[in-house]
């Protein structure tokens, strides 16, 4: 058992004892025993408490180095959250995007097929029209349109492909990316694909320029439309002007019943109809106007209602007259114009010569038969031109003015005979200056 040695003579202070600590250790038969200086003391103890702050400085070293690294793996995985979080939404809006403009490319090239189509109604439509409006051309006055109309439907139908010169540029999807100006956040030149030139998406650009040409290809359609009726009613006008004119003359040519019958669904003009069909109906309109127009001025140019010596006066009316031989009354068949010897002198209407040459006080004569009942003459002639059944139309050179036969000086004697019977010919070149306005 070790024991220290004490002196009962110092004091029992630790520490004020001048001299230094002993330590003696027994075991047994052995005893031992060292002294402990102060200085081993102070450092002892210097060691043992640096060895405290040591154990106390690496216990908290190691429990907040513990929570510094829980806090790092946290914020690392809400930043990794936020990454999954950011990376989710960007893909969602880049399905929405994709999505939505691939809906928007097939309701554009929807719209597309659609304008191709209906620009090739309108080409069909005006290789049907372009037949009716020249053979309308020359006998009715076609309407006026308008110069743009025109133009736009000139442009149209001269579009040899229209997705490519109609529609270049409306979205980056179809035609390519949106030419690049100004500059974006990133200092790259250029919008966005999603955006028009004016900031707007290019479904919304693209939009406005579809509803343009489609304002642009219904004026074109309405004008179509209201050109052949304005032709249908102009033809039909016109031909009722000559049949009514030829009727107040006494000279029918187109049989009427005194009754017709008319009747139909009442379809008002702001009803939906077929366009398609509502088209071909105005053509078959235009068409049938057209052909009884024809009719009329074919029939007309076999009646005798043109002036055989235009601009020349009238000498002799048709009626009793002073014999210009014998002075006595006579009944004069025609009326005489005055004309130069040699002058020529032209057919009033088309038709066949029945007579040419010699015809006793008619002196040279030429007699042309126009078909239903309507034959013409021209005498004392100076010279004959034509031969019998010769076929000849209207306005042809028959011969030249002159005095032969019973005359007393160069004129041209003229008469009209409808089914042999001689008719006033005044009456016939007052309704052809009437009807040639209409012809």
């Amino acid at each position: 058992m070790a024991r220290p040695v004490t002196d009962q003579s110092r004091p029992s202070l630790f520490g004020k004892r001048k001299e230094p600590h002993t330590i003696i250790i027994a075991r047994g038969d052995a005893i031992s025993h060292f002294t402990i200086r102060p200085w081993m003391l102070a450092i002892g103890g210097s060691l043992c408490a640096a060895a405290a702050v040591g154990y106390l400085l690496a216990t908290s070293y190691l429990v907040m180095r513990d929570d510094l690294i829980g806090a790092s793996i946290a914020r690392q995985a809400r930043t990794q959250q936020l990454y999954e979080d950011r990376i989710s939404a960007l893909r969602a809006q880049v399905d929405r995007i994709t999505s939505r403009q691939l809906l928007d490319q097939r309701v554009m090239e929807d719209k597309v097929a659609e304008l191709i189509e209906r620009q090739k109604t309108l080409t069909r439509r005006s290789g049907r029209l372009a037949p009716l409006l020249k053979r309308a051309h020359g006998g009715i006055p076609l309407p006026e349109a308008r110069p743009e109309m025109l133009e736009q439907q000139t442009q149209l139908l001269s579009i040899d492909d229209p997705a490519d010169a109609a529609f270049a540029g409306i979205d980056p999807i179809i035609t390519g990316p949106v030419p690049r100006t100004g500059t974006d956040r990133a200092g790259n030149d250029g919008l966005r694909p999603s955006e028009g030139l004016s900031g707007e998406s290019a479904t919304e650009k693209a939009e406005e320029i579809f509803q343009t040409i489609n304002r642009s290809l219904q004026q074109i359609e309405t004008e179509q439309i209201h050109k052949v009726r304005d032709l249908t009613e102009s033809a039909f006008e016109t031909a009722d002007n000559i049949t009514e004119t030829l009727n107040a003359a006494g000279l029918k040519i187109e049989k009427q019943d005194d009754e017709t019958g008319m009747g139909g669904p009442l379809i008002t003009p702001d009803s939906p109809t077929d366009d398609v069909a509502d088209f071909d109906m105005q053509l078959q309109d235009l068409d049938t106007a057209l052909d009884r127009l024809e009719r009329l001025k074919t029939a007309v140019r076999t009646i005798p209602l043109a002036n055989p010596a235009p601009g020349m006066p009238v000498t002799s009316l048709f009626g009793v007259r002073r014999d210009p031989l014998l002075g006595t009354p006579a009944f004069h068949a025609g009326i005489d114009f005055r004309a130069h010897k040699g002058q020529q002198i032209t057919a009033t209407a088309g038709g066949i010569v029945t007579k040419a040459g010699r015809n006793g006080g008619y002196g040279n004569m030429v007699e042309i038969d126009h078909g239903n009942g309507f034959t013409s003459r021209y005498a004392h002639l100076s010279r004959v031109l034509v031969s019998e059944n010769q076929k000849i139309s209207f306005g042809a050179v028959i011969g030249e003015a002159g005095s032969t036969g019973r005359s007393t000086g160069p004129h041209l004697h003229y008469e009209v005979r409808r089914n042999g019977k001689a008719v006033n010919p005044a009456t016939f070149l007052k309704t052809g200056r009437q009807i040639e306005k209409l012809l």
